[in-house]
């Protein structure tokens, strides 16, 4: 069964794991400390994730959970990440560059090692690509992003070099080795229970549901980390949030508003707060009555209260949502008038498409905090306008996959990512994440033409219309833009305000202890 943590059981990890209470960490002087002034070297750090259970996975290119990708981004490398805009970034590759079509791309490599002393070379790169694309791998996430890559036609060049074929022109694909499950791994590597990478720290154990520990790797190509040793625990948010405040863990992902509120005044621990990472909202599916009907879509998107699903949910600590993804990153389509709530024009539309004082089923599941409230303030305000609500709840260890084929109405929300991967990975007819069930051919035929484009201005242009085809017609109603929330004890420094999925976002080499 999966495993759901609760405070005692990240505690009891944590301490079957050897470790010690912030007070008794290593001091600077016992491990070659650099002074107050600046990064001290030395001691364990503690972070406490939402977990996943036995679903859990070391498999760098099957990642799905933040708890995952912490883990395996201390493991491993990609070749290019993204930064706090959402543009891409060197990692293993320092540059890259590409011919006029768009269709054949070159990446320089770093000079990086592998915990086991190989050093990273074009092979490897392309192994990694071909392990993502495997047929036999349903579960990479990048699969299907990467699916226009040409394998037969890629090639290493000279002695850093490696040369990637596409078999259609694609002026993203930067954008897309930055998306997670994307990491490099060692040619023939395939044993996610002994990974092996290019990352800051080296494997020492995993037990899914509960903890993972690593130890730094000293020659990480972006030099050493300060800690001696990261580990990661999975639990739920009760427990992540008393522990971050008792002192038995350092750093805290994802917390609530609540706890913001709770820990305002206390000198234990601070809160880092990131503005717009990501989206709120709901996910109609689209591809079955009543909202195969873009104008009872439109009637859901015309009730909601925007307002204050902001309010209660996200206690005010989000900007009101326009149904697009990604406000203020690039390509998002400003200029757009807000759409507000219509009760008067909902109803109209709920009764031209036979909606009226009918019942539609919601899906919901305690995967993350306030959805199931989400869920139920959506159920009183579809019934100011004469929509009836049917509320389920789902398991929370796989409602994200669950979503794809059950519910009429589920919850939706997103990290921070590039707008064209949000569209590639969700919004595409044989998109793998694709919630809405959005089907449309010429949608994903304007799509493809503008990733091709290479021209920014007219690329930017392309995206513009795709989105407003998504926001008029499609059934994401998407009502916040929310703040991500991490908790930080006074003992830890040098973790940066920072969007998920970006470089700084769980970062543990460039943190510090006192």
């Amino acid at each position: 069964m999966p495993v759901t943590p609760t405070r005692r059981s990240v505690l009891t990890a944590a301490a079957a794991a050897g470790a010690v209470l912030l007070t008794g960490c290593e001091s600077a002087g016992s491990s070659g400390g650099t002074g107050s002034g600046g990064p001290r070297r030395g001691g364990s750090l503690r972070a406490a994730f939402p977990g996943a259970g036995v679903k859990e996975t070391m498999d760098p290119h099957a990642q799905r959970q933040f708890v995952d990708i912490a883990r395996h981004k201390a493991v491993f490398d990609k070749l290019v990440d993204l930064d706090a805009t959402l543009r891409p970034v060197p990692r293993l590759a320092r540059s890259w560059t590409s011919d006029r079509t768009a269709r054949v791309w070159r990446f320089e490599l770093r000079e990086a090692a592998f915990h086991d002393g190989h050093v990273l070379d074009a092979d490897d790169v392309l192994y990694s690509l071909s392990r993502i694309l495997s047929p036999d791998a349903a579960d990479h996430l990048a699969k299907h992003s990467l699916s226009h890559i040409d394998l037969r036609e890629s090639r290493a060049v000279g002695a850093r070099g490696v040369e990637i074929a596409l078999d259609r022109p694609d002026a993203e694909l930067p954008t897309l080795l930055a998306m997670t499950g994307t990491a490099v791994v060692r040619k023939g590597w395939d044993d996610p229970e002994h990974p092996v990478g290019t990352g800051p720290f080296r494997f020492v154990s995993f037990t899914a549901g509960r903890s993972f520990t690593a130890r730094r790797f000293d020659d990480h190509w972006a030099g050493a980390p300060h800690v001696d040793e990261v580990r990661v625990l999975s639990a739920d948010t009760e427990a992540r949030a008393a522990a971050v405040r008792g002192g038995e863990v350092h750093y805290a992902h994802e917390l609530t508003p609540t706890f913001a509120r709770t820990v305002a005044h206390d000198s234990r621990v601070r809160v880092v707060a990131t503005k717009r990472s990501g989206v709120q909202g709901f996910a109609l599916k689209t591809d079955r009555p009543p909202f195969d009907d873009p104008r009872a879509a439109l009637a859901v998107k015309l009730l909601v209260d925007r307002e204050r699903l902001v309010e209660v949910v996200c206690a005010g600590r989000a900007e009101v949502g326009n149904d697009l993804y990604g406000k203020g990153y690039a390509y998002y389509p400003s200029g757009l008038e807000q759409r507000e709530r219509d009760v008067a024009e909902a109803r109209r539309l709920l009764r031209r498409t036979g909606l009226f004082n009918k019942k539609v089923s919601f899906h919901t599941s305690t995967a993350a905090d306030g959805f199931a409230q989400a869920a139920h303030l959506f159920t009183e305000q579809a019934g100011e306008a004469g929509l009836r609500v049917d509320v389920t709840n789902g398991p929370p260890e796989s409602y994200f996959t669950d979503v794809l084929t059950r519910g009429t109405v589920t919850n939706h929300r997103c990290g921070a990512m590039p707008i064209p991967t949000y569209l590639s990975e969700r919004l595409l007819t044989d998109a793998p994440q694709n919630a809405t069930a959005w089907h449309d051919r010429d949608f994903d035929a304007s799509y493809a033409d503008a990733r091709a484009v290479v021209d920014t201005g007219d690329r930017t242009a392309r995206y513009r219309k795709v989105q407003t085809t998504l926001r008029d017609r499609g059934g994401l109603v998407l009502w916040a833009h929310p703040e991500w929330l991490n908790a930080v004890a006074r003992t830890l420094h040098g973790v940066r305000e920072a969007p998920p999925n970006t470089v700084d976002w769980a970062r543990f080499d460039t943190v510090w202890l006192d």
